[in-house]
């Protein structure tokens, strides 16, 4: 039975009217908790919502983007004179372009047998039986003879291998870094279009082009200039450009569109960062590098020449958030604002009724119960019968 009552009580409770009524408690602490608590909630919409985060603006954050890239710089390395040809990788330029800043180069590679290197998992033998005959190790250069060899000058052995022989890492020849590229500059060039607000914008003036011959990126006196040094790249990323050299490294170029079409959208003018993304405190995997081979004939045989080219590359990453006045989010934020002040009243009526109403007296005042009828009949006189008003001051006589 108690159960069936329970039910029977919150099924009807469900269908009650609840009322806010007003009551007035002169309590100096609460007052200034409640005003307090307004006041920060007041303040939080009107700087961060409406002023910082411009709530009142419908946006767009995924807008279309292009990019191009061209690498410029002549340096010296040694006696060979070093142009875009020879250290800029993809040469037609893109959102992604490197530059070469050091080379191990292993000349007159050609297919062959030779020793496999001693460092490769079972390529230590001391006899032919040592060696499996076509066994491919993925950590090694190429297929097993079956042969146990001298590893080239030196007194022991390893398996013999079929492979572009010799091995890279008995034949390589390190060459010094390319410092000069320090002073090579990247041009970027970066259109975007809000579909949105149908506003199409670009990093560069179309009637300058000769300028950016001679010009160099500054936020404040060349904004429409998006020419950078690779020595101004590095020293933005925190990064030395020494060690880019040995190790390389990956860059990220952010190019941020953050615009406000409520005014002029000429104002609308991109802001540019950098940083090191690849894992430069993991050793093994940190730094920038690749192999690639030009190949040649000789004598009728074909010959390649191998390179493993450290250097930067960098991505152009292009991000853009427009925005422009509308009432719908107006009014949506400022409704929310609106109804969010109604918190104050919460938190001051929970401090009210924990921790101020001691004797109860507050929460008899605040919460009627009219559910039942009243005893005494209404009459069509002109006498006024009172059941409680809706609005108390318990500014006097109310013991605490």
């Amino acid at each position: 039975m108690g159960c069936l009552e329970f039910l029977k009580d919150f099924f009807l409770g469900f269908w009650d009217y609840e009322t806010p009524k007003v009551m007035v408690v002169k309590d100096r602490k609460l007052g200034v908790i409640y005003r307090a608590v307004q006041f920060l909630v007041i303040t939080y919409f009107i700087w961060h919502v409406f002023i910082s985060q411009k709530a009142y603006q419908e946006t767009e954050t995924r807008p279309e983007s292009s990019v191009y890239t061209e690498m410029r710089g002549v340096a010296m390395l040694e006696d060979s004179v070093q142009d875009t040809t020879e250290y800029v990788r993809p040469s037609e330029g893109g959102d992604v372009i490197s530059t070469i800043l050091r080379r191990e180069v292993t000349h007159d590679q050609t297919q062959g047998t030779c020793a496999e290197h001693y460092s490769v998992a079972n390529a230590n033998c001391t006899q032919d039986s040592d060696c499996a005959q076509g066994e491919i190790d993925f950590d090694g250069h190429g297929q097993r003879t079956g042969r146990c060899i001298q590893y080239y000058n030196y007194t022991f052995k390893t398996c013999e291998i079929k492979s572009w022989c010799p091995i890279e890492e008995y034949a390589v020849v390190r060459e010094p870094a390319l410092e000069q590229a320090i002073n090579f500059t990247v041009f970027i060039k970066n259109a975007i279009h809000f579909p949105k607000f149908k506003v199409l914008r670009g990093n560069i003036k179309p009637n300058k082009p000769k300028k950016l011959l001679r010009c160099h990126y500054h936020p404040e006196t060349n904004p429409y200039c998006p020419v950078f040094s690779l020595g101004f790249i590095a020293a933005q990323a925190r990064e030395k450009f020494s060690e880019l050299c040995r190790t390389g490294g990956i860059i990220g170029v952010f190019i941020n569109w953050k615009c406000d079409f409520d005014v002029d959208p000429s104002k609308c003018i991109p802001t540019y960062s950098f940083r090191r993304l690849d894992m430069r405190k993991d050793l093994p995997s940190s730094g920038y590098y690749y192999r690639f081979a030009k190949y040649y004939h000789k004598d009728g045989v074909e010959y390649r020449t191998l390179i493993k080219a450290y250097g930067i590359r960098l991505d152009v990453i292009v991000h853009g958030h427009a925005g422009r006045f509308s009432l719908i989010p107006t009014i949506i934020n400022t409704v929310t604002a609106m109804t969010s002040v109604g918190i104050c009243s919460i938190i001051c009526d929970w401090i009210m009724l924990t921790f101020i109403d001691k004797n109860e007296v507050f929460s008899e005042k605040k919460f009627d119960d009219v559910s039942k009828k009243p005893s005494q009949p209404i009459t069509t006189d002109l006498t006024l019968t009172s059941y409680g008003s809706t609005h108390s001051d318990l500014s006097d006589g109310v013991p605490l």
